[in-house]
């Protein structure tokens, strides 16, 4: 390989020659190689925004030459269209502010701007990474404002979306099955009647009740550190840099940002990123109820519950043949097994905020867009490949419903609920149905317990 020298603070530094990245990058590789965890390309994409929001505002402060600025900007642009995915090679496991990265992009963004002047690769001629391209900005601003960045388009773009895609096939199948009764279940054991449809529409609910939590982490998500610099003062940034900064950064991104109502706050904790985490932890804790009892309801064909029936995707078995499993539950089971876990390490690390800063915001950052990632796939996946092709075994629900003894509790206002109860407990010891036990008890004449007993009053 071939390898150009490049000089920073700390002496001369072997950069590979056809490398847009520089120095400090390559410092980085050396010292931190640690795992083959990468940042998310939307984590990328967000800093191309920011930088290029940095350099439009300081142009308009008039800081920053229009020449200068149309290279950066250019060299932004290509960034975000994710022409230059292998410039960003630095590990997640880096110093706790992020800086690398930073640097990461300015070198880059700085390198590609030289070569659209015609210029030599780390000359930092006529594109400065540190003077041009970090102008008015520190690591311990711009990079938990790309974090929330990043973390607010991918929950507005991917997993809102999938959520709402979701809900509303739950709710199709609590109106397709709104008047097929069946027996219910408590603590596992026979319950008394509910209708499929409002078993769907409990799922339906408690999606549309996550989403809502995830929306109301937004605000806190869309204020922005920027302008803070290192400790909050704004030391070394134009006192209007911020506020033209975010605002370009909300027209490039179409979400609305405002600056941080306390810059120390901003840089020293992430609140914001750990709410974030707890609704996405609790959306995992429903997906999970939700598809642990569609494979419970499935179970069988035979010898399980077997009240509805899944799509058969794939075989499910390398020894026994026919058998299909319920793989899109499991899938989905083990994203949010996924997700709880990357939400107790985001706790850890957002109280690890130290005086004037945090210092784990890679893996914070890393965690959240992998977990809304994975909920977003896997809400797609279920929706497509498991909800809508989920159908109701009605014979089977019927015959349960026939045999269920729980039916007893709509004569407990009649006969009490002692009486009931040994109705029941005759059935089951003779295993009568439970007409046959009420009639035999004396207690009650046929006539009397259709009248009373009948499943669709209880629903």
């Amino acid at each position: 390989m071939h390898y150009r020298i490049e000089k920073d603070v700390l002496g001369e530094v072997q950069v590979p020659a056809k490398r847009l990245y520089g120095a400090q990058t390559a410092r980085s590789l050396h010292h931190f190689a640690i795992g083959k965890e990468r940042f998310d390309p939307g984590f990328i994409q967000a800093f191309a925004v920011v930088k290029k929001a940095a350099a439009l505002a300081n142009k308009k402060l008039g800081l920053l030459a229009a020449r200068k600025t149309s290279l950066i900007v250019r060299a932004c642009d290509e960034i975000f269209a994710g022409y230059m995915a292998d410039e960003f090679p630095l590990s997640v496991w880096q110093t706790g502010s992020g800086t690398q990265t930073n640097m990461n992009v300015n070198e880059v963004i700085a390198n590609r701007a030289i070569q659209l002047a015609k210029g030599k690769l780390g000359s930092k001629t006529p594109i400065h990474p540190n003077d041009d391209v970090n102008q008015g900005q520190s690591s311990n601003d711009v990079f938990p404002t790309v974090m929330h960045i990043a973390a607010v388009v991918a929950i507005c773009d991917q997993l809102l979306p999938s959520l709402v895609q979701l809900q509303k096939g739950l709710e199709a199948k609590a109106r397709q099955y709104k008047d097929l009764i069946k027996i219910g279940r408590t603590h596992f054991m026979d319950a008394t009647p509910v209708t499929l449809g409002q078993e769907f529409s409990g799922y339906a609910h408690q999606v549309a009740s996550a989403a809502n939590r995830i929306q109301a982490g937004l605000p806190g998500l869309r204020e922005l550190a920027l302008g803070a610099t290192a400790v909050g003062t704004g030391i070394n940034a134009h006192p209007r840099f911020a506020a033209l900064a975010i605002k370009e950064i909300s027209r490039l991104t179409g979400q609305h940002f405002t600056r941080a109502s306390n810059p120390f706050s901003a840089i020293a904790c992430h609140d914001a990123m750990v709410e974030a985490s707890g609704a996405l932890r609790g959306l995992a804790v429903t997906l999970s109820k939700i598809a642990n009892d569609i494979r419970f309801l499935s179970s069988g064909p035979r010898c399980g519950i077997g009240e509805i029936v899944l799509p058969a995707n794939e075989p499910g078995s390398s020894i026994m043949p026919g058998k299909v499993n319920p793989t899109q539950c499991e899938a989905l089971l083990m994203v949010c097994s996924q997700v709880i876990g990357n939400d107790v390490t985001i706790a850890i690390a957002g109280a690890s905020g130290n005086c004037e800063l945090n210092v784990q915001k890679p893996v914070m950052i890393h965690n959240l867009l992998q977990s809304i990632r994975l909920l977003s796939g896997a809400c797609r996946s279920f929706y497509k490949h498991c909800v809508v092709g989920i159908k109701a075994n009605k014979a089977h629900l019927q015959e349960n419903l026939d045999r269920s003894l729980m039916l007893v509790t709509a004569l407990a206002p009649s006969l009490g609920y002692d009486q009931a109860a040994m109705i029941a407990q005759k059935a089951y010891r003779e295993n009568l149905t439970l007409r046959q036990a009420a009639i035999a008890s004396g207690l009650i004449d046929g006539k009397t317990f259709d009248v009373l007993v009948d499943p669709r009053k209880m629903v």
